[in-house]
């Protein structure tokens, strides 16, 4: 698995300094691994290893996510503010960047507007694909149901210069510290990057620990 840990080590220096001037704040750290890496609906490698890096102080957030994608990593960015009720109403601003070491993709970055109420929760994401000749701009909206016992189905779509829907339906738990889950993944021909519609049952593992 090609971690890229220079990323996270700056990350953590960074953060190190915020985390002395906040007495709340708390740190933590995740591994994992997919069978197969999709993300919203588009596949990106089979078999993938991860690693990332939260910080949560307060209502602030901001963490830092890396993944084998095999022509180099993935390295997100990311940072934002939350709040959430008693009612169980909660909403989150921030915003996203999606950098590669290799040759896999370009530069996305993303302002992100989630908001939830109870099992029902909702993200809308608008961004710029900085890619040559003419950066290109998107807007995602995701849709998630949870119930009860660890089930959940999404449903995602693409608007402007992207295009393309997906259906997500899958199964989470959690078991002697290791978190599992397993997903059906149906994408459109657009996503799936074919000519056909593309299908896939997905496994993954990984686990959480807190640092600080």
């Amino acid at each position: 698995m090609k971690l890229s840990i220079g990323v996270l080590g700056l990350f953590a220096m960074l953060v190190t300094p915020l985390i002395g001037a906040a007495q709340e704040a708390e740190v933590s750290a995740n591994v994992g691994w997919v069978s197969e890496y999709y993300y919203r609906g588009i596949p990106q490698k089979t078999s993938s290893g991860s690693a990332g890096l939260d910080l949560s102080a307060g209502a602030f957030s901001a963490g830092t996510w890396a993944a084998d994608v095999g022509d180099g990593n993935e390295v997100d960015l990311y940072a934002g503010l939350g709040a959430e009720t008693s009612e169980g109403f909660s909403v989150s601003v921030g915003g996203t960047g999606y950098f590669y070491t290799g040759d896999f993709d370009d530069t996305y970055l993303e302002g992100n507007l989630n908001a939830g109420y109870q099992a029902l929760s909702a993200e809308f994401s608008y961004g710029t694909y900085n890619t040559s000749p003419k950066n290109q701009t998107y807007w995602f909206l995701g849709i998630t149901l949870e119930s009860a016992g660890g089930f959940y189905t999404t449903f995602g779509t693409f608007g402007k210069d992207f295009s393309g829907e997906y259906f997500e339906a899958g199964y989470g738990t959690s078991v002697g510290g290791l978190d599992l889950s397993a997903a059906w993944i149906f994408s459109d021909a657009e996503l799936s990057g074919t000519e056909a519609k593309d299908h896939n049952l997905v496994f993954s593992v990984g686990h959480t620990f807190d640092i600080n």
